[in-house]
């Protein structure tokens, strides 16, 4: 019996282990599906990440202009993950975990890796401006209290505090995708959606794309007190952090976790040397 069998039926007694074994498949098999996209099809996912999000965003700014209870909106953004899990649909911080597991167990590659994350991003702004555009044509009701909201993040100087909220905004969505590819469970998976809401919208941290559509709402209205430069400005940090925040404190150690299947996946997608 090889090495790998004795280890998987020695790991079968153990139910945790026979979970978090299924759990790296899951995302390795979705990682190996999201990676070998073609480029329409990266920029169409993300189109609609960030339409949905955006969609959310309208749901928290209507909730906060009502209520003026920021945790009670941050709940009412989870509409916008739901739409994102429901929907299948592309987020740009969504994928580290996922995708980096992938080309980690060596089923994909490093520039795959990157026409994910680049069209990723590009799309999900892009989709949110538009979205965002609309929702402030529709309702100008909201248009002081998106600017109120925008100038939180958008005005917040490069410091301490702010890489760390960026940091913590790139660990918190990043957990919510652990925590989905964790269980089978369709109410767990919407569970951890709202979670990561309520963690990023609720507790105003710094995340790349949902703030920048508050931003970009603001910059609709052509009243905000700041813009695009300003914005681009708060961008660069807070997409530099929220990498740090997934990657090294969420990514790295679920990889380390799982270095003996990675080891096993890695085998069998090296293809054996030439016979002599």
């Amino acid at each position: 019996m090889s090495e790998t069998s004795q280890r998987q039926l020695g790991e079968s007694d153990s139910p945790i282990e026979d979970e978090l074994e299924e759990a790296f498949n899951r995302m390795v098999d979705e990682g190996s599906q999201r990676l070998h996209r073609s480029w329409r099809e990266v920029l169409v996912t993300g189109f609609f990440g960030g339409t949905e999000v955006a969609m959310g965003v309208l749901a928290y700014l209507t909730v906060l202009h009502e209520t003026h209870n920021q945790l009670l909106a941050g709940l009412a953004f989870s509409i916008g993950f739901l739409a994102l899990l429901l929907g299948r649909s592309e987020l740009f911080t969504e994928g580290f975990l996922v995708p980096v597991t992938t080309v980690a167990a060596r089923r994909a590659s490093a520039a795959q890796l990157g026409k994910l994350w680049s069209g990723t991003l590009v799309a999900n702004l892009v989709g949110g401006w538009l979205i965002m555009w609309l929702i402030i044509t529709a309702f100008p009701k909201l248009r002081a209290q998106t600017i109120e909201s925008a100038q939180h993040f958008v005005t917040a100087p490069l410091s301490l505090q702010s890489m760390a909220l960026a940091v913590l905004g790139g660990m918190a969505i990043t957990l919510m995708t652990r925590m989905q590819h964790g269980t089978d469970s369709v109410p767990g998976k919407i569970a951890a959606a709202v979670a990561g809401a309520f963690l990023l919208a609720g507790l105003q941290l710094f995340h790349s794309i949902l703030d920048s559509l508050l931003i970009f709402g603001a910059l609709s209205t052509r009243e905000a007190p700041f813009g695009y430069l300003d914005w681009l400005g708060w961008f660069g940090y807070t997409v530099v952090g929220n990498v740090l925040g997934g990657l090294v404190l969420v990514t790295l150690l679920r990889l380390l976790r799982s270095k003996e299947r990675l080891k096993d996946e890695r085998r069998s997608a090296t293809p054996p040397p030439p016979a002599e």
